[in-house]
């Protein structure tokens, strides 16, 4: 065969699927019996289950197999923006009733007096002011670790902190081992950077040290640590402790993702165990409104951080100035802590809402998460799942868009719970309950 035979293949695949004799949900060979029919090498059935996938043809899952898709991918990637008319259990925007007021109140002065706001409508460089520093090392500060306030960074948004990580320790054309299942969002960064992902396997525990061996060379490692998004796994001691001897031996940068670690503040930062290679970054997205953020980045204990500032400005990733003043009230006065423990106490209602409501089905969560997966029952698979919720007006997120690389991938969905009222969450968790109990066939609107 010529090294394009497996795209003709897959052509005659996709005009089968075209033509309805291949239907959505039908189940492909397993590819050595493909190989076999067909009297091709397995790796180039491979190749053709791989392109079937790259068109978005079929979906892999894990254990199960290969199948048509249930519908056309999205036009929009996955967890991109909000969505219209729907109730949003793909996104995360935890903002409290009462919360907006509580903000403004405390933004009274930056409104009120002229040079206070003057301040504010000055650009912010990354490294903000000696006083922003301060309150900001402070209210990161957890379990007995704080960040070197002379170090701090800002910047616009925890993603644009990632960006800038990303961009210093990692050049173009670099491999950056990630979670297996990771934050949609660093795939996309990745890609605009000319970085190479290297998919790094889990267990119950988060990432394992044989995978980061495995994987060698790399220039950084991306780890959630605390309540992992999407798996909900908090990495403990243990775990924490083999990573760091492991990255240390083998001479590799971490970037530290501690966005949702504010509601587990008793657990030290993978920061605290390598701080002379883990770059932290965390925002005030989740922790306070996602419409109003300010990211944060604290370098490792030597002297990169000029070349993290750099990355910032030269990525136009800094914070402005208005955020930065507005940030700098709500960690003074108090407002900022007094939310926080408010969302503590919301995502642990949340997840006993989500427990609750889908008791007897397959969650992996943290009781003190704003999210949780689902392992689905038979027969149903994520997409066609996701298709059926999203006929009743609910929105969910697959497995897949969790996926760092191709292949099969978990039959499962990620709930998000922080964005409706908790009586909208409750109501559509019984909808999805309720469609869990059904077949496919029969999960349509009544």
């Amino acid at each position: 065969m010529t090294a394009d035979d497996y795209r003709a293949i897959a052509d005659e695949f996709a005009a089968a699927i075209a033509a309805g004799r291949l239907r959505p949900g039908d189940r492909l060979p397993p590819l050595r019996r493909f190989a076999q029919r067909r009297r091709i090498a397995d790796s180039t059935a491979a190749r053709v289950y791989r392109e079937l996938g790259r068109r978005g043809l079929t979906v892999g899952e894990v254990g199960r197999g290969t199948f048509v898709r249930t519908a056309p991918p999205a036009t929009e990637p996955a967890l991109a923006e909000p969505g219209g008319h729907r109730i949003d259990l793909e996104l995360n925007f935890p903002v409290l009733p009462g919360q907006p007021a509580l903000l403004a109140r405390s933004l009274g002065t930056l409104l009120q007096q002229d040079d206070a706001l003057a301040a504010a409508l000055i650009p912010a460089g990354a490294a903000g002011t000696p006083a922003a520093r301060e309150l900001a090392a402070a209210h990161l500060a957890r379990a007995g670790w704080a960040p070197d306030a002379r170090r701090l960074l800002f910047a616009g948004s925890g993603r644009q902190a990632l960006a800038a990580a990303f961009a210093t320790l990692v050049p173009p054309g670099e491999r950056l081992g990630v979670e297996a299942l990771t934050f949609p969002v660093v795939k996309g960064i990745a890609t605009r950077l000319g970085i190479t992902l290297v998919p790094l396997a889990m267990d119950a525990h988060g990432v394992t040290p044989d995978a980061v061996r495995a994987a060698a060379p790399l220039r950084a490692v991306y780890l959630q640590p605390a309540l992992h998004n999407p798996l909900g796994i908090t990495m403990p001691a243990a775990r924490r402790a083999e990573l760091a001897s492991t990255v240390r031996a083998l001479d590799v940068s971490v970037v530290e993702d501690a966005v949702y670690a504010f509601l587990r503040p008793d657990l030290p930062p993978f920061a605290a165990l390598a701080p002379e290679r883990t770059v932290l970054v965390d925002s005030l997205s989740k922790r306070l409104a996602p419409g109003l953020t300010l990211g944060f980045l604290v370098p490792p204990d030597h002297g990169a951080a000029p070349d993290f500032a750099a990355a910032l400005r030269s990525g136009a990733w800094t914070a402005a100035g208005f955020a930065l003043q507005a940030a700098v009230r709500w960690l003074g006065d108090g407002t900022a802590a007094a939310v926080e423990a408010d969302k503590r106490a919301d995502a642990a209602a949340r997840q006993r809402i989500a427990a609750d409501r889908l008791a007897g089905q397959r969650l992996r969560a943290d009781p003190r998460s704003y999210h949780c997966w689902w392992e689905l029952p038979e027969p149903w698979r994520a997409d066609t799942f996701v298709a059926a919720a999203a006929r009743h007006g609910i929105a969910v997120t697959p497995s897949g868009a969790f996926a760092a690389g191709p292949g099969h991938v978990p039959n499962a969905v990620r709930l998000a719970l922080a964005s409706p009222p908790v009586d909208v969450l409750a109501d559509a968790l019984d909808v999805l309950a309720g469609l869990a109990r059904r077949t496919p066939e029969d999960a349509t609107p009544e």
